[in-house]
């Protein structure tokens, strides 16, 4: 599958069906790409289809794409409305199919919730092994410890 969406895309494309805050879509983002890796790829050892290259970083406050969070972070813990009800980006079949239902499963949770769920999960714990609660780090998220920790679901 060629990587013909950005995070910014995905991110769009969440932000013109809801208003949410900057740490909420950056969870939504990042569950639908773990969504996209885990069920399009056969295994841990070949994961050429992803939903798009750019890579979340272990954050305090869970995974985050600094690209994203640097182009919403004026908002704070403010919703970001600006997109909400404008012309959707263009996906795929496939790709839609997989944001509704990240949208149906996580939208309904607050983006504290998401935080504690990305914190109960192995790919952001491993990431951060060795860093303390409250510790800068930006280590990358291994493709193969989400594909590894989604799979189990979908088993």
């Amino acid at each position: 599958m060629a990587k013909e969406y950005t995070a910014d895309t995905i991110a769009k494309w969440f932000l013109t069906r809801s208003s949410m805050s900057p740490k909420k879509l950056q969870k939504m983002i990042y569950y639908a790409y773990s969504w996209v890796l885990t069920l399009m790829n056969d295994n841990s050892s070949d994961l050429k289809n992803k939903l798009f290259d750019d890579e979340f970083e272990a954050w305090v406050h869970g995974p985050v794409i600094r690209s994203i969070y640097a182009k919403y972070a004026d908002y704070g813990y403010r919703d970001i409305e600006e997109y909400l009800g404008k012309k959707s980006p263009e996906v795929s079949a496939d790709i839609k199919d997989i944001l509704e239902q990240v949208k149906d499963v996580y939208g309904g949770y607050t983006a504290d919730e998401l935080e504690s769920m990305t914190h109960q999960e192995t790919p952001w714990k491993n990431a951060r092994n060795g860093y303390s609660p409250i510790e800068l780090c930006q280590k990358k998220i291994s493709d193969r410890d989400i594909y590894d920790c989604y799979i189990q679901r979908v088993a």
